[in-house]
């Protein structure tokens, strides 16, 4: 029962962290890392589909809620919206790689929802940052890197 919890907590930490509202997973990860309590694969993968998920969420949310823009609780006015929409127009796909940047990346997510990317591609692109971050963060808490 406390690895379902342990691994759970660990998958919403990541989850939550990947969606807009603010939160971080990196220290539960670094926390069970050096606990050994886990095979650092398991964790890294664990956090990695939680974090991927969330971003996930951010792409659904992209996709229904531009026809809102123009309504006054819209998150963001047209010029950001338009803006954020022409950097993506510029960089397309390949700027999802920066999809595990506090504070840029969960834009980038609902962005790539508005510009209607494929969900497929922008998966596969999205799951090599976000768990490329979490390979990095093991490898410099055990000693890897």
């Amino acid at each position: 029962m406390l690895d379902v919890a342990t691994l759970g907590g660990l998958f919403f930490a990541a989850f939550v962290a990947a969606t807009l509202l603010p939160m971080g997973s990196e220290a539960a990860l670094v926390a069970l890392l050096l606990a050994e309590t886990h095979a650092p694969w398991l964790l890294i993968a664990v956090a990695g589909i939680g974090n991927v998920a969330g971003s996930a969420v951010n792409w659904a949310f992209g996709r229904s809620i531009e026809r809102f823009r123009d309504r006054r609780w819209f998150p963001a006015d047209a010029a950001s919206l338009d803006r954020a929409q022409g950097w993506y127009r510029r960089w397309g796909r390949w700027s999802l790689l920066l999809s595990w940047v506090p504070v840029i990346g969960d834009p980038l997510a609902v962005i790539a929802g508005v510009m209607r990317e494929r969900f497929v591609p922008f998966l596969v692109v999205v799951a090599i940052a976000k768990v490329g971050r979490y390979l990095v963060v093991a490898a410099f808490t055990l000693g890897w890197a």
